[in-house]
């Protein structure tokens, strides 16, 4: 879905310097699911700490700056969450109710936000 949404976000995804032709390679290289893989373990983490979630706020501010210095630009992540509402709703079908949706959007835009300051710190020196 994500590619679907937004194509040039393909060449983002690299892995030891070789670029993808299609979306189809890039889904089925074992890097590419061992990054969705850690992309799950933060939404994990960030529902593991619902209650406490400024806990992750350093963490979550240097996975900002990782992807900052890997090219990509902070409007890619309203793509990613919305390719993550639409994951939800296909596999919860009917249980995904404009109540789950609110929540997993709230949720999202947090973890999104302290990427952001990623973004918005300045490199010392």
């Amino acid at each position: 879905r994500l590619f679907d949404l937004d194509p040039d976000l393909l060449p983002l995804f690299q892995y030891n310097c070789k670029q993808f032709a299609s979306p189809q390679e890039c889904l089925s290289a074992p890097e590419f699911l061992d990054h969705i893989r850690k992309v799950m373990l933060v939404i994990d983490a960030a529902v593991s700490h619902l209650e406490n979630l400024s806990c992750l706020e350093e963490y979550l501010c240097n996975l900002g700056k990782k992807h900052q210095a890997v090219g990509v630009k902070v409007e890619s992540f309203s793509t990613v969450g919305e390719s993550l509402l639409y994951m939800l709703e296909k596999c919860l079908g009917t249980a995904f109710s404009p109540d789950v949706r609110e929540a997993w959007s709230k949720l999202y835009g947090a973890v999104v936000k302290a990427m952001r300051r990623g973004w918005e710190t300045l490199p010392e020196g």
